[in-house]
């Protein structure tokens, strides 16, 4: 049976899919990206990427001019492409529970173009079991499909080197579903690991929660230290220094974006809500923004102060805020301060409208937070005190 594409990344136009169209595409795979948003497909086709991921646009460019990689908001591009990459994760509600129907769901607007023959690869992170009921939602619809899951494992603003260097994990419910799954992956990496689709599942969620754990546990050491005015960055390295076992302990920092608070939260639900040390986690870095916000309180009256905002992204060199902690912080602080304003060189006035230059910011706030530890704020000169939790301009105990 023969296709016109070789794989459809079935909403394709975000941080997962689209870099993964890309290197798709780069490596010879004619790729289509199906995608709800006409905003996003209307970006893909014109070369320019509707977020930042460094080194993609112009490897965009090449596969866009090249004939290699389109994209459509049509469904039926679907039924082009022997491969069918699904990047739709399985989302958390607002009881933190996650929703394992949400992806069979979202796949039945394009469930009538699946074809015989055709592999059908879950990519986004999902709650373990999603993958066999998707497997079965496919037979009862009797399309003779090979079923696999194959966690996304990059890193925004790595995606470019990360989908080529990184080992691609690989699941199956049958020999045949593994070696297509491995032959469509291999043409990123040379290093495959093939697991079962229950090891896979909860490979992805694991490798996310064991993050967000380690971000937790400093992010504790950190409040305790500055509780009792101890620098902790200096201890951090003092204890790290050319000793081998400490290396992996990170900075303390906002824990946050789409992926760490959400996994988590679905681990806890699959044992049962018996996940402590997770639960244990998800309070120290949702917490931090409080306590950040409680010191201030207590050096400064905020009730005449304007509180500035330095970064909403999730992260340093990111446009992206989603499930960003500097939200959280202003919703906090907006009880206790003023006024609060906040600024990004990296967020667009229409993601966000209420972001001021950074210019404005210095000039209005009388107490500066680095919330977003872009390097854009490094060169900050002011003689405002400035909360710095990431320990960016190197002030050491939090003010």
């Amino acid at each position: 049976m023969s296709f016109e594409n070789d794989a459809v990344v079935v909403g394709g136009g975000g941080h997962v899919g689209l870099p993964l169209a890309i290197a798709l595409a780069s490596r010879g795979r004619r790729t289509v990206v199906y995608d709800v948003s006409q905003s996003a497909v209307d970006h893909i086709l014109a070369s320019r990427m509707p977020f930042v991921e460094p080194g993609a646009e112009a490897m965009l460019s090449d596969v866009v001019s090249s004939g290699m990689l389109t994209a459509s908001t049509d469904p039926a591009v679907v039924e082009t492409a022997e491969n069918v990459i699904v990047v739709i994760g399985t989302p958390v509600d607002e009881h933190l529970n996650p929703d394992p129907t949400a992806i069979p769901r979202a796949l039945a607007t394009c469930a009538p173009y699946f074809r015989d023959g055709q592999l059908l690869a879950l990519r986004s992170t999902i709650y373990p079991g999603v993958t066999a009921l998707v497997r079965d939602m496919v037979g009862e619809m009797g399309v003779a499909m090979d079923i696999a899951f194959c966690p996304e494992r990059i890193a925004e603003h790595k995606a470019m080197t990360e989908l080529f260097e990184l080992p691609q994990i690989v699941s199956g419910y049958t020999p045949e579903a593994i070696a297509r799954a491995g032959a469509l992956f291999g043409a990123l990496t040379d290093s495959i690991v093939e697991l079962t689709p229950e090891e896979a599942e909860l490979a992805k969620l694991f490798t996310n929660t064991w993050r967000y754990i380690k971000f937790a546990a400093v992010n504790q050491f950190y409040m305790m230290a500055n509780s009792k005015g101890v620098d902790f960055e200096r201890v951090r390295a003092g204890l790290t220094q050319d000793y081998p076992r400490a290396q992996d302990m990170p900075g303390p920092g906002f824990a946050a974006g789409p992926c760490l608070f959400k996994d988590t939260m679905q681990l806890a639900a699959f044992s049962d809500n018996t996940f402590q040390l997770g639960h244990a986690a998800m309070l120290v870095n949702e917490g931090l923004p409080l306590y950040i916000a409680s010191q201030l309180e207590q050096s400064h009256d905020l009730s005449d102060k304007t509180v500035g905002i330095l970064g909403m992204a999730f992260k340093a060199g990111s446009d992206d805020i989603r499930s960003s902690l500097s939200y959280k912080l202003q919703r906090v602080l907006r009880f206790k301060a003023k006024h609060v304003i906040a600024t990004d060189p990296h967020v667009s006035a229409d993601v966000d409208p209420s972001l001021v230059p950074l210019d404005e910011l210095i000039e209005r706030a009388d107490i500066l937070i680095v919330a977003t530890p872009h390097k854009e704020y490094r060169d900050i000169v002011t003689d405002k005190p400035i909360a710095d939790v990431w320990n960016l301009l190197g002030n050491g105990v939090l003010i």
